[in-house]
């Protein structure tokens, strides 16, 4: 199985990715304003870059629970000069996260080689032909409505039928719309429009979306979810997400977005060399 996302391609099976989280944003729930200068911005990429991120993910709108609007000349001003700084010095692909195609279009021309696309359930194609045209990468993320809307009610009762409907209708419209297979990746989307049994049913049949032929992109990093769970604040949820990422990857998930680059990719590394060493004969 290939991901190809421009002059980037990855082969599976191989370790799983490590996508770090870069947020520009004032408003995220976990680090913002930590990173809205864009020199700050870009050595936190790096740091996390040298730390074993090999997919840099940047994004200028928040999609926390009741956050506000960001137009798209505010999304650019945030994320554009990051871009910049790291196309040049990285030899990684840069993922832009956002859900505005004019959005998209600037990060590609920029540097960017991947689209992460919150709004994936998205009617107008738009944001699939840019895709399509510069033969970038695409995370096509189930989350309903908007993120000012998705974190208002659950999905539907049997969220890992929707889940796989989703996927298999948007993977048939991609493909018309001049997106290659090789191009996707999927993600369940953990938190997005969904009730904590969601996520846990999300994570425990991951391997059900597995028969897609697609590499599984999991992000359980810091997710409120856990904090629901475990009664802890976000600081405290280190541990609750690297067992969710270890989980992700026993699974059959390919990448891993997280806050925490470092931990994660430890914790990746032994998973999988325990697997690795595993002997079925027993």
């Amino acid at each position: 199985m290939r991901f190809r996302a421009r002059q980037f391609e990855f082969v599976f099976p191989r370790p799983a990715l490590v996508m770090g989280v870069v947020n520009v944003t004032p408003d995220s729930f976990s680090d913002g304003g930590k990173f809205l200068d864009a020199d700050a911005a870009a050595g936190h990429a790096l740091k996390l870059a040298a730390q074993g991120a090999e997919i840099l993910d940047i994004g200028g709108e928040s999609t926390r629970p009741g956050a506000g609007p960001v137009d798209g000349a505010e999304e650019l001003r945030r994320v554009l000069p990051v871009i910049e700084r790291l196309a040049g010095r990285v030899n990684i692909p840069i993922s832009i996260d956002t859900r505005k195609p004019a959005v998209a279009r600037a990060a590609l021309a920029t540097g960017a080689s991947i689209v992460n696309d919150v709004g994936a359930n998205r009617k107008e194609i738009a944001m699939w032909r840019e895709v399509a045209e510069c033969g970038a990468g695409y995370i096509c993320m189930h989350a309903p409505g908007t993120p000012q809307t998705l974190h208002e009610g659950p999905a539907g009762t049997n969220i890992v039928r929707e889940v796989g409907e989703f996927f298999q209708e948007r993977l048939e419209r991609l493909n018309a719309a001049g997106v290659a297979a090789d191009q996707i990746v999927l993600d369940v989307g953990v938190g997005f429009g969904k009730t904590v049994e969601h996520n846990l049913q999300l994570l425990a049949n991951l391997r059900s979306f597995t028969t897609m032929a697609r590499p599984l992109l999991v992000g359980v990093s810091r997710k409120s979810f856990i904090g629901r769970l475990l009664g802890v604040d976000v600081g405290e949820r280190l541990p609750g997400s690297l067992a969710g990422a270890v989980w992700a990857v026993v699974s059959g998930a390919q990448i891993i977005r997280a806050h925490d680059v470092m931990e994660t990719v430890q914790a990746v590394r032994m998973t999988e060399t325990i697997v690795a060493a595993r002997d079925e004969r027993w």
